[in-house]
């Protein structure tokens, strides 16, 4: 019986050191594997920009001076209404998103198809490099038609990656159009989309909204006035906050 004891208290002796040690060896190979594994997403991603436009490579003359041109935005409702409301977008944006697929269908309903406010969309692709192609994709579509351009706008948040990736590549983009957008010639904004036509009038939106004080998405102007965002703690919903702009202008 004693030896029994002694070799069972040996071999006990040396489990809690055995257990530790591979316990520590499987935590260094998972540490050793989330890092490889972020190093080749990190590649991935890196290989992906490799082929994203950026604005200096975006050449031609801007002219800010004239501020926003909205013979040059994609708009809904009437020429004769009103109130002409600005959203400043980006195709990445969470925040942009969620008005886009929530309350801007409220608001549709109450000031645009009543003719109160013609609404108005400006690109401000800050986000990523992919951001401002989603925008040269959506100008290329609206060259050929405002009402696919709308389209576009809505399908392609309901297909939002994630904002810290990059997601809206050519080959992402030239398939979604493809399969989503109707009311288009595919082969002529294929091409124009592959050759970067219409990089220069996002360029131009995007100083634009920055000379005008914009420096994040979505943000709006109401009759050309500038609708400060909200500030940190705010209750009020944008949808509340853009039609109390949209009153005060209708009453003066």
């Amino acid at each position: 019986m004693a030896r029994k004891q002694t070799r069972s208290s040996a071999n006990g002796k040396w489990f809690i050191p055995l257990f530790l040690g591979g316990l520590v060896v499987l935590l260094g190979a998972l540490v050793f594997m989330n890092r490889y594994m972020d190093k080749q997403d990190k590649e991935a991603q890196d290989t992906l920009l490799q082929d994203m436009p950026n604005w200096t490579q975006i050449r031609g003359d801007i002219d800010v001076s004239k501020g926003i041109q909205y013979d040059k935005q994609p708009s809904l409702g009437s020429p004769d209404a009103k109130i002409k409301v600005v959203e400043v977008a980006d195709f990445k944006c969470p925040a942009c998103r969620n008005w886009t697929l929530g309350d801007m269908k409220v608001f549709k309903e109450k000031y645009i198809d009543t003719g109160k406010v013609q609404f108005f969309f400006m690109n401000y692709p800050f986000i990523d490099r992919d951001s401002i192609l989603a925008a040269g994709a959506g100008e290329a579509i609206y060259q050929q038609s405002n009402d696919a351009f709308w389209q576009y706008v809505e399908k392609l948040y309901e297909k939002q990656g994630d904002e810290a990736t990059i997601w809206a590549t050519r080959e992402f983009l030239t398939d979604f159009v493809k399969t989503n957008i109707t009311g288009i010639d595919y082969d002529k904004f294929a091409e124009a989309f592959q050759d970067d036509s219409y990089l220069l009038d996002v360029k131009l939106d995007f100083k634009t909204a920055g000379s005008l004080g914009v420096n994040g998405t979505p943000q709006f102007f109401v009759n050309d006035i500038h609708m400060a965002p909200a500030k940190a703690g705010e209750t009020k919903t944008t949808l509340e906050r853009l039609s109390e702009a949209v009153e005060a202008e209708l009453a003066k």
